[in-house]
C-alpha cells in the first residue's frame, strides 16, 4: 500500500510539473517551486517511579516531513510520518509509519479541485471541521475530493466527499457535504463606503455508515440510521468597530457510544458580539450545545473520528499553572458556555499609562450543564474562571506582566473523577533587556488550592542571546497539601527541565533534560491525556 501511495504521489507531481511546463509554452508563468518542512521530536526515556514515568526502548520519536510542489495552475503535496516508536501518549493509536496525507489541487479560472487528502471547515466548524493538531495526536483529514467554485464576486460554493483518517487507516463512514458563503457587501458600493460587511452562509453535511450489531439488552439490538444529516446557517455583520455573528446548527438522529445510543437530535446555537477601537476591545459570546458529538464512525470514542468541532469558551492559557486544569468541551452531554472579555491600552504619558503605557485585560468564562428547556441551566457548573492580566513597561529595558486567575474546574465532568477543584493562581513575568541582543525573562507562578493535589509553585529563567541561542531552566513543584488523603503520596514532587535552543537560518534545534507531569494537553477545547516522562529530549525543525 505504501509503495502504491508513493508511486501515485510521484506520478501526480510529475503530471503537475508537465502541465505547468506545457502551459508555459503559450503563457508566461512562474516556475515550479518546492517547499516543505521537517519536524522531529525525540525522547530518550528514563524510568522514574516517583512520577510514574517508564523506560520503553532506546529512543522514541514523532517525525514529520511535508513536501509541496507549487505552480500557477497545479499544486501537489504529501506528508511522511514516522512514528514507529512514538512518544508517550501516541503508542496506542499512531505507532507505525507511512504517507497518510497526499493531494493534488488544480485551479482553472474560478474553479478549484482537490483530489487526495484535504482539510476543510464550514462556518465555525459546528458540523464540519477537519484539521491537524500534532501535539494532541489529531489529524482527521478527509480522503476524497473537494470542489470550490466562485461563480461571481462575493459567492463561494463548496462540495466535498471522502473518508476520514483514523491513524493509519480510514474509517468506513463516508462524509459528504456542501457549503455556500455570500459576502453581500461585495455587491454594494454603498456598504463598502460605509465600512459595512454583511455575510450569510449555509452548510449541509451527511454521514453514511453501514449498520452494525450493538445490543440494547440481551434480546434487542439497535436499529442504526445509515444516513445522518446535519445543517448549519449563519450570519455576520461588521460595521466600523462593531461585529456580530449568529450561528445555528442541527444534527439528525445519530445514536453512538458518546450519547449512550440516544435517538435525539443534536443542536447548537451561538451568538457573538465584539467591539474594537481606540485601544479598547470587547467580546461577548454565548453558546448552547446539546448532543453534538458527530463522528464518522459511531463506535469511536476519545479524541478521534470527529467530523465537527465546538470551540471552548475559555481562555487559552500559556502559563504552566494556569493551564494545569484545562477545560474540554462536553459535546455529547451538552453545555451552556459564556465568555466576556475586555482589554484596554492606556496611552503613554498619561496618569495611568505612565511613561510607556499600560495594557489591562479582563476575561470571564462560565460553562454550565443544560436542562431540558432551551433557556434553562442544569445543576452542575463545569468550569468557571476569572482572569486579570496587567502588562506595563516600567523602564526602557524592563517590562513586567501580572496575572491573577480564579478558577473552578469540575474534574469529575471533564476527567471522570476528582470533584470540583477551586484554585487561585498568581503569575509575575518580567523581561529585562541586558544588552541590544541579550534578554533575560523570569516567571514566578503560584497555584493555591486545597483540592486535588494541593498547591503548586513554578519558576522559570530564560536567557535569549539573539539571533541564535536561548537557554531555559524551569521547575514545577507540588509544594502544598491536599484535603484528599489518597493524593498525598504523589505530592511534593519537582518537575524540572533544562533546555538549550539554537536557531540558524530556517533550522531550529533544541536539546534538553527533565521531567514532565502526567496530565491533559488541550487546544481549543479538545484534550488528550499525556503520561509522565523523564529523560533527554531533542527537537529539530526546518522549513524551506
Amino acid at each position: 500500500m505504501r509503495r502504491i501511495v508513493l508511486t501515485a504521489l510521484w506520478a501526480a507531481c510529475s503530471v503537475g510539473a508537465w502541465a505547468q511546463q506545457d502551459s508555459a509554452s503559450a503563457i508566461k508563468s512562474s516556475p515550479v517551486t518546492l517547499t516543505g518542512s521537517i519536524q522531529s521530536d525525540i525522547l530518550l526515556p528514563q524510568r522514574d517511579n516517583q512520577i510514574g514515568a517508564r523506560e520503553s526502548g532506546d529512543f522514541l520519536t514523532n517525525t514529520y516531513a511535508d513536501l509541496q510542489l507549487h505552480s500557477q495552475w497545479v499544486e501537489a503535496g504529501a506528508r511522511l510520518e514516522y512514528l514507529e516508536h512514538p512518544l508517550p501518549g501516541f503508542e496506542n493509536d499512531f505507532a507505525g509509519w507511512g504517507v497518510p496525507n497526499f493531494w493534488v489541487r488544480g485551479t482553472l479560472a474560478n474553479t478549484e479541485l482537490t483530489l487526495g487528502t484535504f482539510y476543510e471547515q464550514f462556518g465555525s466548524g459546528f458540523i464540519l471541521r477537519t484539521y491537524e493538531e500534532r501535539s494532541l495526536g489529531i489529524d482527521n483529514s478527509l480522503l476524497g475530493g473537494r470542489l470550490v467554485f466562485r461563480p461571481m464576486r462575493g459567492v463561494t460554493l463548496k462540495a466535498l466527499s471522502g473518508k476520514q483518517r483514523r491513524c493509519w487507516s480510514w474509517d468506513t463512514g463516508l462524509v459528504s457535504g456542501a457549503d455556500a458563503e455570500l459576502a453581500i457587501d461585495e455587491w454594494s458600493q454603498r456598504l463598502q463606503e460605509s465600512d459595512t460587511r454583511i455575510g450569510v452562509g449555509a452548510s449541509w453535511v451527511n454521514k453514511h455508515e453501514e449498520d452494525e450489531v450493538v445490543y440494547a439488552d440481551p434480546t434487542h439490538r439497535y436499529n442504526f440510521p445509515k444516513f445522518v444529516n446535519a445543517w448549519d446557517v449563519r450570519a455576520r455583520l461588521n460595521r466600523g468597530a462593531w461585529g456580530v455573528l449568529a450561528e445555528y446548527a442541527q444534527k439528525g438522529q445519530d445514536p453512538s457510544f458518546d450519547n449512550r445510543y440516544s435517538y435525539g437530535d443534536g443542536h447548537v446555537a451561538m451568538l457573538s458580539a465584539s467591539y474594537s477601537e481606540s485601544g479598547l476591545s470587547l467580546l461577548l459570546q454565548a453558546k448552547r450545545s446539546d448532543n453534538m458529538s458527530f463522528r464518522s464512525q459511531r463506535s469511536r470514542h476519545g479524541s478521534s473520528a470527529f467530523i465537527n468541532h465546538l470551540p471552548a469558551f475559555t481562555l487559552d492559557q500559556t502559563y504552566a499553572l494556569a493551564a494545569l486544569y484545562p477545560y474540554a468541551t462536553q459535546l455529547a452531554g451538552g453545555e451552556w458556555a459564556y465568555q466576556a472579555e475586555a482589554a484596554y491600552n492606556f496611552r503613554r504619558r498619561t496618569a495611568i499609562g505612565g511613561k510607556y503605557g499600560m495594557n489591562l485585560k479582563l476575561n470571564y468564562s462560565y460553562v454550565r450543564a443544560i436542562n431540558d428547556g432551551w433557556l434553562q441551566w442544569g445543576r452542575e457548573t463545569y468550569s468557571q474562571d476569572l482572569d486579570e492580566q496587567l502588562s506595563r513597561r516600567l523602564t526602557k529595558d524592563f517590562k513586567l506582566n501580572f496575572m491573577y486567575m480564579n478558577q473552578r474546574y469540575n474534574k469529575s465532568v471533564v476527567e471522570g473523577e476528582g470533584g470540583m477543584v477551586r484554585s487561585n493562581i498568581f503569575v509575575a513575568d518580567g523581561m529585562y533587556q541586558l544588552a541590544p541582543k541579550t534578554k533575560l525573562r523570569a516567571e514566578v507562578q503560584y497555584l493555591a488550592t486545597r483540592d486535588d493535589q494541593g498547591d503548586w509553585l513554578f519558576g522559570l529563567m530564560e536567557l535569549s542571546l539573539a539571533p541564535h541561542w536561548m537557554i531555559t531552566v524551569s521547575d514545577m513543584w507540588n509544594c502544598g497539601d491536599s484535603d484528599m488523603d489518597y493524593h498525598l503520596e504523589n505530592t511534593h514532587l519537582h518537575y524540572y527541565q533544562g533546555l538549550v535552543t539554537y536557531n540558524v537560518g530556517s533550522h531550529r534545534i533544541q536539546a534538553g533534560y527533565g521531567r514532565t507531569r502526567a496530565g491533559f494537553n488541550c487546544s481549543g477545547g479538545v484534550c488528550r491525556y499525556v503520561p509522565a516522562t523523564r529523560g533527554f529530549t531533542l527537537s529539530y525543525n526546518y522549513n524551506f
